[in-house]
């Protein structure tokens, strides 16, 4: 059966990223890193290639193609978090040395778009009281991290902490 795997281009970070990456999530790790023999546009002999690795179970391929090509928001990855202690995790690892957006959206130092979503997100903007998910969703639109707390109070209808 025919596989779908993601590559992310790099000007010559492609091994730095995806070490940074796996650092980042459980059932991530390096699988193998094909280095170049030459000296060529892709850089000196002995640096990375291409690399092989495995982000919380998903493969995913890094290639350097010395020259920087920029990413943008039409293609991002979605995190799930399972609480505000992991969104504040990701999100601050991520964004450092990148950039914030809204609506739990960043681009990490590298210019790959990320969502940082906590999981209780549908929840509140697909909850059955729909006047709560109308301020959840006016909550989310005020936010760059989401932030759980917050949504929760927008649905339920209790002021701002």
């Amino acid at each position: 059966m025919s596989k779908i795997e993601p590559c992310l281009w790099f000007e010559s970070e492609a091994e730095e990223a995806a070490k940074f990456y796996c650092s980042l999530l459980p059932d991530s790790e390096i699988d193998t890193i094909q280095r170049n023999t030459v000296d060529g546009p892709s850089g000196k002999a002995g640096t990375a290639l291409v690399v092989q690795f495995t982000l919380a179970g998903q493969p995913f391929m890094a290639l350097n193609g010395g020259m920087r090509v920029e990413y943008t928001h039409a293609v991002s990855f979605k995190i799930d978090c399972e609480d505000q202690a992991e969104v504040d995790r990701l999100w601050d690892a991520l964004s450092k040395g990148g950039s914030g957006g809204r609506c739990g959206w960043l681009k990490d130092r590298y210019g790959v778009s990320w969502q940082i979503v906590p999981k209780a997100l549908p929840k509140y903007l697909g909850g059955p009281d729909r006047e709560g998910a109308k301020r959840a969703m006016q909550a989310m639109l005020g936010m760059a991290k989401l932030d759980i707390e917050g949504l929760r109070r927008a649905y339920e209808g209790k002021p701002a902490a």
